[in-house]
């Protein structure tokens, strides 16, 4: 054999040795996370320094003049009476100046550390942290239909939520387990984050006790040191529309206060039921509880982490029903991010918000004008950023993965626009000259992997492809992408002396009780 024969041999082994290692790298499991976003992009502001001055000057009127309420909850009455405002039953009426003087205190941004601290989240500022639908109790999948959510549900979306890229927060209660009792399901809602995924999540509020619950699971997770010197949970304490602060959440905020964890503090609003019909109105409304609420978190110990939340939606005065994607909820968003910027706190809002019942063309559009506005509005927590359906009642596995791709769109809107030597491309251009085609020139061999946002779930193929391959619409792509996904899943490892003192504080704290499922 030549030398020449050998070489050519040789040569075929590498080619087919390198398409091998190529092919081998297409359909190897990658769990890729995305750092959280970093907007290069100016924020819309909706307001002028005129309106916003409005807001405030009557914000401070309600708070005042009319008060708000905090029920069954003595020792709130006693904080506030000593704070300085006049306390009338569970009317508490807050000098014109002391709630925003009290938040002052609250920091402008915070770090929520991950069990992976490759993971751990920067909130406030100029990021964007994407966390999942919260709530629902009911779920759907093409398979089944919609039914009540099952423990399984739940563990199956918190491995969706780890294989998701671009979804940055494991969040909270993804769905709520029917199939558990209710005073023991916070223990496996927070056991499967913890255990199943290694990004930051959110604690229990149902129940002060369940809080405490929270933070003595998480002491084992990260330490008890570390947990009273950071922040490992951010979660929803959401204000009882109008102006009414009740005893379970605030409770639940005493306890997170207290222990250095992170509180969303929400109005959950829908406009016309909740709040007035008017932009402004509802605006005004919002401020006022949040600063109230802001303030009570910090009255309990200044300096805890919070955010500026804001839930509104609007009511469609034919059905009583909210209504989702709607000009006047983004007219609020925009608004209300405003006012969170001005007291330098981070804010919350936002989603893959829809009214539809399936995820349909209206679920798409309602969905991405939330999702437009809370990246625009200088949205820095974005609650039910995937898997939102019917109005926040249903938890789906088809629009998880489909948002949770979209939310990729964000990272790429984002960014900006760079104009620096190589996005300028002028060697490009220089190089194909007129008439000729950029596919095989230098500069698009260099970065064409990284070019453009490339999405894992919808269909781009030629129709004739298309139609051979099934001619599957977008639930029927997103049902095989959660299915592969699923099939994909990796447990992240973790120490087996923190998951025994784990699975042994869930038996005992199950076993000091009886089931109750109301």
């Amino acid at each position: 054999m030549s030398e020449a024969d050998t070489q050519g041999r040789a040569r075929g082994r590498t080619r087919g040795g390198g398409g091998a290692a190529r092919r081998a790298e297409r359909t190897a499991v990658r769990i890729e996370t995305a750092r959280y976003i970093e907007r290069n992009i100016p924020n819309f502001e909706i307001l002028t320094a005129e309106a916003l001055e409005i807001i405030e000057t009557n914000a401070e009127t309600i708070l005042a003049e009319i008060g708000v309420n905090f029920v069954n909850n003595p020792g709130a009455l006693a904080l506030w009476r000593e704070a300085g405002a006049e306390v009338d039953g569970e009317r508490v009426r807050i000098p014109r100046g002391l709630a925003r003087q009290l938040c002052a205190t609250a920091p402008s941004s915070y770090t929520q550390h991950a069990r992976n601290p490759d993971k751990s989240v920067v909130i406030g500022g100029k990021t964007l942290v994407c966390a999942p639908v919260y709530g629902p109790p009911f779920v759907r999948d093409a398979a089944g239909g919609r039914r009540y959510a099952t423990m399984e549900d739940f563990r199956n979306f918190v491995k969706l939520g780890y294989m998701s890229k671009w979804l940055h927060h494991s969040g909270g209660t993804v769905c709520e387990p029917t199939d558990v009792p209710v005073n023991k399901r916070h223990l496996d809602m927070l056991h499967a984050h913890m255990t199943l995924s290694d990004k930051p999540f959110m604690g229990s509020v149902t129940d002060p006790s369940r809080a405490q619950d929270s933070v003595e699971m998480c002491e084992i997770l990260f330490g008890k040191e570390f947990v009273q010197d950071n922040t490992v949970m951010t979660s929803l304490i959401n204000i009882n529309s109008p102006m009414t602060f009740d005893d379970v959440m605030m409770g639940a905020l005493e306890v997170y206060a207290r222990n250095n964890q992170a509180c969303i503090v929400s109005p959950f609003i829908v406009g016309g039921a909740m709040a007035p019909v008017s932009v402004a109105g509802t605006l005004t409304q919002v401020l006022a509880e949040v600063l109230a609420g802001i303030a009570y978190s910090q009255l309990v110990r200044p300096g805890a982490p919070v955010i500026f939340g804001a839930f509104v939606t609007s009511i469609d005065m034919n059905s009583g029903a909210p209504t989702f994607g709607t000009p006047e909820a983004s007219q609020i968003l925009y608004g209300a991010g405003q006012l969170a910027r001005r007291m330098n706190l981070p804010f919350r809002s936002g989603g893959g918000l829809c009214a539809s019942k399936l995820p349909d063309a209206q679920a798409a559009y309602e969905s991405a004008h939330t999702l437009n506005a809370a990246l625009l509005g200088g949205v820095n927590f974005m609650l039910h950023a995937c898997g939102w359906l019917e109005g926040g009642l249903v938890s789906s596995f088809e629009k998880f993965v489909i948002d949770a791709d979209q939310l990729g769109v964000l990272h790429k809107m984002a960014a900006g626009v760079p104009v620096d030597a190589e996005a300028q491309a002028m060697d490009a251009i220089a190089e194909v000259g007129p008439g000729g085609h950029y596919l095989g020139c230098g500069h698009t061999q260099r970065n064409f992997k990284d070019a453009f946002w490339r999405t894992d779930v919808l269909d781009y193929k030629p129709f004739e492809t298309w139609e051979e391959d099934g001619a599957q619409d977008t639930q029927a792509l997103a049902s095989a992408r959660v299915a592969k996904l699923l099939s994909q899943y990796q447990q992240p490892g973790l120490d087996p002396a923190i998951a025994g003192a784990l699975a042994e504080y869930i038996a005992q704290k199950k076993a000091s009780m009886p089931d109750a499922f109301m």
